[in-house]
C-alpha cells in the first residue's frame, strides 16, 4: 500500500504517490528501485517484519500523472506482492499544490475470499514554508482492505530540509474503519541523498492498535531512482 513508502520519502514524500510536474512537451519518465527493512503501512508491517523490495514507474505531463508500483509482502497465506496502479491530477492554486487521485491495489496470491483488493480516492494540499513543507491528506476507500468496507485516513505531514541532502519528515493519520477498531499512526524519519539517483533513510513507525506488526519499529531503506 504506496502511502507511507518509508525509502522514497526524501525525494518527495511518496507514501505515498506521484507528483505532477509543470507543463510540459512531452512525459516525463521516472523509475524507482529499493528495498526496506520492513514494509510499514500506516503503523502495520506488510512483510511480517521482515525485509521487502520494491519498485515503481511514474509517469507526469502537464499535471496529469500516473504510475505503478510494486513491493514484496509476507500475510502468512502465500499471498506474494502488492502491486498498485494510480493516477492523479496536480496543480498550483494559491501558493498550495493541490492533488486528486486514485489508488487501485492488487494483491498477488491471494487466497480465495480475502479480498484484499481495493480502490482507494485521494485529496491533498501542501505548501512550501522556505525550506519547510507542511500538508494534509484525506484517503476514503468504498470497499477497503479485507473484511473493512467503508474506510478513511485522514493525515497531516511535515518535511523540512535543514541541510544540503538531508531531510527530516513525519507524518500522523488516523485511520476509521466499519469492522476492524479505529485508530492513528505516526512517523518520523531522517534521509540522506548520496548521490543524485541514491538515498538512504531510517524511520521510526507507531500506532495505537496493539499487535505483533503493529509494535514500534525503525525501518531503514535504499533507494535508487533514474
Amino acid at each position: 500500500m504506496k502511502v507511507v513508502f518509508a525509502c522514497v520519502s526524501i525525494l518527495g514524500l511518496a507514501g505515498a504517490a506521484a507528483t505532477a510536474v509543470a507543463a510540459q512537451d512531452r512525459p516525463e519518465v521516472a523509475f524507482n528501485l529499493g528495498v526496506v527493512s520492513d514494509y510499514v503501512f500506516r503503523g502495520a508491517s506488510q512483510s511480517d517484519e521482515g525485509a521487502a523490495i520494491q519498485g515503481g514507474v511514474d509517469v507526469a505531463l502537464a499535471g496529469l500523472y500516473g504510475g505503478a508500483w510494486a513491493s514484496s509482502v509476507d500475510f502468512g497465506d502465500g499471498t506474494d506482492a502488492e502491486i498498485d496502479l494510480y493516477g492523479g491530477y496536480s496543480a498550483e492554486a494559491g501558493g498550495f499544490t493541490l492533488d486528486v487521485g486514485m489508488v487501485g491495489y492488487l494483491y498477488v496470491g491471494a487466497p480465495d475470499g480475502t479480498d484484499y483488493g481495493f480502490v482507494e480516492f485521494k485529496a491533498a494540499a501542501s505548501r512550501h514554508f522556505g525550506a519547510t513543507t507542511l500538508g494534509a491528506a484525506v484517503h476514503y476507500s468504498p470497499d477497503f482492505f479485507g473484511v473493512d468496507e467503508q474506510a478513511t485516513y485522514l493525515e497531516a505531514n511535515a518535511a523540512v530540509a535543514p541541510a544540503e541532502r538531508w531531510t527530516v519528515s513525519g507524518a500522523v493519520g488516523r485511520q476509521w474503519l466499519d469492522v476492524s477498531d479505529d485508530y492513528t499512526a505516526w512517523n518520523l524519519g531522517v534521509g540522506y541523498a548520496m548521490t543524485n539517483t541514491l538515498a538512504v533513510e531510517v524511520r521510526y513507525h507507531g500506532a495505537s492498535i496493539d499487535g505483533p506488526l503493529t509494535d514500534d519499529r525503525i525501518v531503514a531503506g535504499l533507494t535508487s531512482t533514474f
